[in-house]
């Protein structure tokens, strides 16, 4: 039997993407675990959190661009870093309106990134991994519109924000593992 090894390029994405994804797993995890302890209101330690994760998602995208170069064209990417940059002053200014302008901004800014993350994730099944991220952008818009949707609530709490970060931890961590068999094909 013969394997025919992956070109250099693709090898080299894989690997990057998955060091990144596993990055991205722990950030989602540790993030949540904190803001569970803060959900019920919009503290100033709470909205530092809040800010950051659409702001780890630009630096995200940097390296994503970085890594992924040699393979695809970063426009998209160059998009979410823009749209990730655009939420996180939108949520930093939202903050000091209450829980449901921050759902609000929250909301849209799933729904706009999840499309993205889609779109982003489909021409890259060759790498392999990717199913996990096209699965999980499809829930990001989904989950963006319900953020939207529960702003609306009688008592509207972040809860809703945390549940949003864990399930998309636990996609990046099954794409950086399925990323290994790519990663190690050189």
């Amino acid at each position: 039997m013969t394997s025919i090894a992956a070109p250099s390029n693709v090898t080299g994405t894989a690997s990057a993407l998955r060091r990144l994804y596993f990055v991205r797993f722990a950030f989602a995890i540790v993030w949540a675990l904190v803001m569970f302890t803060m959900a019920k209101e919009i503290s100033p330690a709470a909205a530092v959190l809040l800010v950051l994760y659409p702001l780890f998602d630009v630096g995200a995208a940097v390296v994503d661009a970085n890594a992924s170069r040699a393979t695809r064209s970063p426009v998209l990417l160059y998009v979410n870093m823009a749209v990730s940059f655009v939420a996180a002053l939108g949520v930093a200014l939202a903050a000091t309106s209450g829980i449901p302008a921050v759902l609000r901004v929250w909301g849209a800014w799933a729904i706009v990134a999840g499309l993205v993350q889609l779109i982003v994730a489909v021409p890259r099944r060759q790498l392999g991994g990717q199913w996990p991220m096209i699965l999980s952008g499809g829930i990001s818009v989904l989950a963006g519109a319900s953020f939207v949707a529960s702003a609306g609530a009688d008592d509207p709490t972040l809860a809703s924000a945390i549940g949003y970060a864990i399930p998309g931890g636990i996609f990046f961590l099954i794409s950086a593992l399925r990323l290994g068999r790519t990663a190690k094909a050189a």
